[in-house]
């Protein structure tokens, strides 16, 4: 499991990158909202950020850190799965157009069948 979520070597499929991002997604939004909503009951928003604290900020920070490395993990395995150097990531910068080439290369089409200079399969593991 560290591995996966820690490591940019190696490759990863297609259900392995959804996962992760969709466990990774939740695990934020429970984390935010448990850190945020105890401070949303406040009408005033100035009070409601004060409430959150040092705290929780830095629990919001690590959480965010986490998830932001789990990701561009996850990303380079992909595009390594792609046969691509990890720059690839770099696409999501480009305005307008790298967000999607980046959803569609990564989140639908398939790896490099059998191994390439990444490694391995990973449906043949």
């Amino acid at each position: 499991m560290q591995s996966l979520l820690f490591s940019v070597q190696g490759r990863v499929n297609r259900a392995k990158f959804w996962l992760v991002h969709v466990v990774m997604w939740v695990v934020m939004m429970i984390a935010f909202g448990a850190i945020l909503g105890s401070a949303a009951v406040s009408s005033d928003p100035q009070a409601a950020l004060q409430s959150v604290g040092l705290v929780g900020g830095i629990v919001l920070l690590i959480v965010y850190i986490l998830a932001l490395w789990i990701g561009l993990a996850i990303a380079a395995k992909r595009w390594h799965d792609r046969n691509k150097s990890a720059w690839w990531i770099l696409i999501a910068f480009v305005p307008v157009v790298g967000a999607l080439w980046y959803l569609i290369e990564c989140g639908f089409l398939r790896g490099t069948t059998g191994p390439n200079k990444f490694g391995g399969d990973p449906l043949a593991a």
